[in-house]
């Protein structure tokens, strides 16, 4: 996403900027420990609310993609320091990519003016789509433009809130609210503050009441639950790594300890508590295996107890009901989620019974336990429904969802007695629609109609492309149906297929805007990803990662034989370890588009995976495989590597946005691709006399601001203005 455009945005307030750097408040509930969040997330009380897929047994989303050191910035020096060649050599080039940008987004100003203007005429309409609310009895938690605030449930006035937290009144007002928790009798709130430039997050305690005060500040936390009114149990992150658990009191002795420490370095820790607040779970997950711990909540006291001791390939995750433990695991066959349960004083796996099995390729997007139902947000085909299972009647009522809806986001309602689930569905040109569905009434009902009358014109289109070895590959596919030639239309395609995490498919106002100036949208559901269950993200990892660049290669061809759009109008987009395939597809089939969009990419997985002094290389063994310890894995890894193979021919234009502040794609390593893609590309254009030969664009914009593809305000505009500096014959 092209951004030099940051000095043109300095005059936009910054409530608009904070709404599409959050995109709304978001919530967490158990099936979060398996479901991605968008780099944003604002998960509150009792549940989250995420945008992509989250592999098995991983749980962070700012964990997905290729880990990788930190950036190596010159930093000030003393005087008599002295600077090393290579120092030197680093900075000139940075210093080069710096200056190209800035003449090339200089010749883009009328264009971000009308870009700004037209995103925020869709502001209007999608600003109030609706934001997550906190149901806590009679009272409602929201947050927005860096507040928190409280309303009453049955209060109609909007107006007749209580403001309990502002981050710029603190002095945050460079922090996002990432996570709230509320303890159970609402005396205090938990919360996680986290900046752009920052991988860590600081928690704030607050005492509610009539004059709200901060209690304690806490750096370093990554997730955090109360146990009970006044006990707080949290993790603590460094290093990319998250291995500690402490418990912290606010009764009159305060004091802090070590819990619980993880000795496996591919394994991460979080913690969650159960629906019914009987038990806080502490989870160790690898990206295969998982192991559980139980902090009872009457007793917060007492030492942790073993559900199930980890066995490798085997994930679960723990809720409770009636004195019940219900396990969400792979174990068994086929090896995909299930619902199993068993009886808290004996949880060992050989007396877990089957619940709920899935049906084949469906995938378990989110779950959500009550008194007396469980209810499974669910994918198959591309199509979403609802699982509603009742533990009184023993039976399973499935509920499609509409035809239109591609993202699920669960609201927090952390009190399990309720009768009403309530959720969103979003798609990428669709802004959140609350539903609410009652388990007495068994009906769905959409709470309330936004008017936004361009997505009217929008049409949806789900597809099946055959891949090299037969097997077949979904595409989502989005148009204005008012478009007449569509194979003269530009083509947007997105892939990710890596981490057994879904293509983000939630709603961004760029993507309406694209779909307006007559952008044909496609979403290519590659192996690798986790569209259709675990194997299907099995199916296209480690050893088979080449499947995921076949199934990418015939997507796009059967998108160009349906006559949608055609290869010189056809621009492909991927976000950092998707950047893997869309970087191999552009040195193997590069005729198949002209213009490729890159956003903190992980394009040299070879010389990455072989440093396994890097904090999660180790881990991200199971996803890429080990080079060092299998020669054939190395000459596989090489085989597809993006930086590895490049050669001289004839590549699409690139536009490729890094961070400065990325601790997980290091930007040396970014830099050093672009100079080798550059050159190959020269290279063939001198070998070549053919008339009307063309030299692609090959654009680095080095943002000073922001970690690994975090969400801003910008980048709303900088994605669509990337194409443009890629692709300008197409729009204007």
């Amino acid at each position: 996403s092209c951004v030099g455009l940051r000095n043109l945005l300095q005059g936009l307030s910054f409530c608009v900027r904070y709404y599409f750097r959050h995109n709304h408040l978001q919530t967490t509930c158990l099936y979060s420990k398996i479901k991605p969040k968008k780099c944003h997330i604002l998960d509150c009380s009792g549940s989250t609310c995420t945008h992509m897929t989250v592999p098995p047994g991983s749980i962070l989303p700012w964990r997905f993609f290729s880990c990788k050191e930190g950036t190596k910035v010159p930093s000030k020096r003393k005087q008599n320091t002295s600077i090393t060649s290579s120092e030197l050599s680093y900075k000139n080039l940075l210093k080069s990519e710096q200056e190209n940008w800035n003449d090339i987004s200089a010749r883009y100003k009328a264009m971000i003016t009308r870009i700004k203007e037209k995103l925020e005429e869709l502001h209007k309409y999608t600003f109030n789509s609706g934001s997550p609310r906190i149901r806590f009895g009679e009272n409602v938690y929201f947050e927005e433009n860096g507040c928190i605030f409280l309303s009453k449930a049955d209060d109609a006035d909007e107006g007749n809130v209580d403001i309990l937290f502002s981050t710029e009144d603190l002095g945050f007002s460079d922090a996002f609210i990432q996570r709230i928790r509320i303890s159970p009798d609402q005396r205090y709130m938990a919360i996680s503050l986290k900046s752009e430039n920052s991988e860590e997050a600081t928690c704030i305690i607050v005492k509610l009441g009539h004059f709200p005060v901060v209690e304690k500040v806490i750096p370093n936390v990554f997730s955090f639950e109360w146990a009970t009114n006044d006990v707080l149990y949290y993790t603590s992150q460094k290093n990319l790594k998250c291995q500690n658990v402490f418990m912290t009191t606010f009764t009159n002795q305060k004091h802090t300890k070590l819990v619980y420490t993880e000795q496996d370095a591919r394994f991460f820790v979080d913690i969650y508590c159960t629906k019914d607040r009987r038990f806080l779970t502490i989870n160790s997950n690898s990206k295969t295996t998982s192991e559980v711990w139980l902090v009872d909540c009457r007793h917060p006291f007492k030492l942790p107890t073993l559900v199930q001791a980890r066995t490798k390939g085997i994930i679960y995750h723990i809720e409770h009901r009636n004195d019940e433990l219900y396990i969400l695991t792979t174990y068994g066959e086929p090896a995909e989620y299930k619902l199993m349960k068993a009886p808290v004083a004996s949880s060992g796996m050989e007396n877990w019974q089957l619940v709920y099995a899935l049906e084949e390729k469906t995938k378990l997007v989110d779950l959500e336990m009550f008194s007396d139902h469980c209810i499974m947000f669910l994918k198959n085909a591309g199509h979403l429904y609802l699982s509603v299972i009742s533990f009184v009647s023993h039976s399973v009522q499935s509920i499609k969802l509409p035809t239109w809806a591609c993202e699920f986001e669960l609201e927090s309602h952390p009190e399990h007695t309720t009768g009403t689930c309530y959720f969103q569905l979003t798609s990428p040109v669709h802004p959140p629609k609350h539903f609410a569905y009652s388990f007495k009434e068994n009906n769905l009902i959409e709470q309330a109609v936004q008017e936004v009358p361009i997505i009217t014109n929008c049409h949806t289109t789900r597809l099946l492309a055959k891949s090299k070895d037969e097997t077949l590959v979904p595409i989502t596919v989005f148009h204005n149906m008012n478009s007449k030639e569509l194979h003269r239309k530009p083509l947007l395609v997105h892939v990710y297929g890596a981490y057994g995490i879904d293509l983000n498919m939630s709603f961004k106002e760029e993507k309406l805007m694209l779909i307006e100036e007559g952008w044909i949208l496609a979403y290519c559901h590659v192996r690798g990803g986790g569209e259709l269950g675990l194997s299907w993200h099995k199916d296209g990892c480690q050893h088979n990662k080449l499947k995921g660049l076949h199934d990418l290669k015939a997507c796009i061809m059967l998108l160009h034989e349906l006559g949608f759009s055609q290869p010189k109008y056809t621009a492909l987009a991927a976000a950092s370890a998707g950047g893997v395939l869309a970087g191999a597809l552009c040195n193997t089939d590069p005729e198949l588009i002209r213009a490729m969009v890159l956003q903190a990419p992980f394009v040299d997985v070879l010389n990455t995976m072989m440093k396994t002094h890097l904090p999660l290389t180790i881990e991200e063994q199971e996803e890429w495989g080990n080079p060092l310890a299998h020669e054939k894995c190395m000459k596989y890894i090489k085989s597809y590597c993006p930086y590895q193979n490049i050669k001289t021919q004839c590549y699409p234009s690139v536009f490729i946005t890094a961070y400065e502040n990325d601790q997980r794609i290091p930007l040396t390593g970014i830099l050093q691709y672009v100079q080798k893609l550059r050159k190959a590309a020269l290279d063939h254009a001198s070998r070549t006399s053919k008339k009307g030969n063309r030299i692609p664009n090959i654009i680095l914009d080095i943002q000073a601001n922001g970690s690994h593809c975090d969400s801003s305000w910008e980048d709303s505009l900088n994605e669509v203005c990337s194409l443009y500096c890629t692709h300008p014959q197409q729009v204007g």
